[in-house]
């Protein structure tokens, strides 16, 4: 007989979303078991024999589990709920059976590396702050950037009510530079360029822990391998501390990587 599980543990595993999003659904009245609202992400149940509905929809055993690989292309929202007729992400997995979700979210305009899967633990495990998981953006602007604009930059501001600053500030070529973060605050990037006065052109994720993003075209994605999964959760280089300067140009990604 299978155990129960916390609703939003059960929904998680049932690939509904990741856990935390699991909550904010539970939260929001949107979830049901047995014909009853459930508001407490710690009731237990147990999907093979509960009754248990999201948005009216029942949910199922749990999923065998996927994970994608894909280069986000620009102009597609990072949701499971389609904003009038703006594309979503998982327009580009049309077919697919899985119940997919973005793990994170990139804005509407930034391109690069994003993980789909529908492993809600896997993805609260890549999200959750403990985690400490680097990003890498490569950042293409108007002007030339100097030392001046690196130093703005490498400062750091206010996002959602907290002071956030980059792990590292790089220059790549005249007009490109590399940002990397950890706290993963909405639009903290271009926020950071903004306050350095620079006009974005390009702003694309390259990185996720060790995890890089190779030769795949925007829009197109690939299954992860397992390696592929460890590397999210690996340190790409030993610098953890605040830093900037100039580099040389970019190296080529090491063939593992995507």
């Amino acid at each position: 007989m299978e155990a129960k599980k916390r609703l939003s543990k059960a929904l998680a595993a049932a690939g509904v979303a990741s856990r935390r999003a699991c909550e904010e659904l539970i939260f929001s009245g949107r979830v049901t078991v047995n014909g009853a609202t459930i508001l407490t992400p710690q009731t237990h149940v147990c999907l093979k024999k509960d009754d248990v509905c999201v948005d009216g929809k029942k949910i199922l055993n749990e999923e065998g589990k996927v994970y994608y690989l894909l280069n986000k292309p620009k102009g597609f929202i990072c949701s499971n709920v389609r904003m009038g007729s703006k594309r979503i992400v998982l327009d580009l997995f049309a077919g697919q059976e899985s119940r997919l979700f973005t793990v994170g979210r990139l804005d509407r305009d930034t391109t690069g590396l994003l993980i789909v899967t529908n492993d809600g633990h896997f993805a609260q495990k890549v999200i959750h702050p403990s985690a400490r998981i680097q990003k890498e953006y490569l950042i293409k602007c108007v002007q030339e950037i100097s030392h001046e604009h690196l130093h703005i930059i490498s400062q750091g501001l206010f996002v959602e009510g907290s002071w956030v600053k980059p792990v590292r500030v790089t220059k790549v070529r005249k007009g490109t530079l590399k940002v990397v973060v950890m706290e993963g605050k909405k639009r903290e990037v271009r926020l950071m360029v903004q306050k350095a006065k620079l006009d974005l052109v390009e702003l694309s994720r390259i990185r996720i822990g060790g995890l890089r993003l190779g030769p795949i075209e925007p829009g197109m994605f690939r299954k992860m391998t397992e390696n592929e999964k460890k590397d999210i959760f690996q340190a790409a280089d030993g610098g953890n501390c605040n830093s900037l300067g100039k580099q040389s140009p970019l190296k080529k990604s090491p063939k593992r990587a995507l």
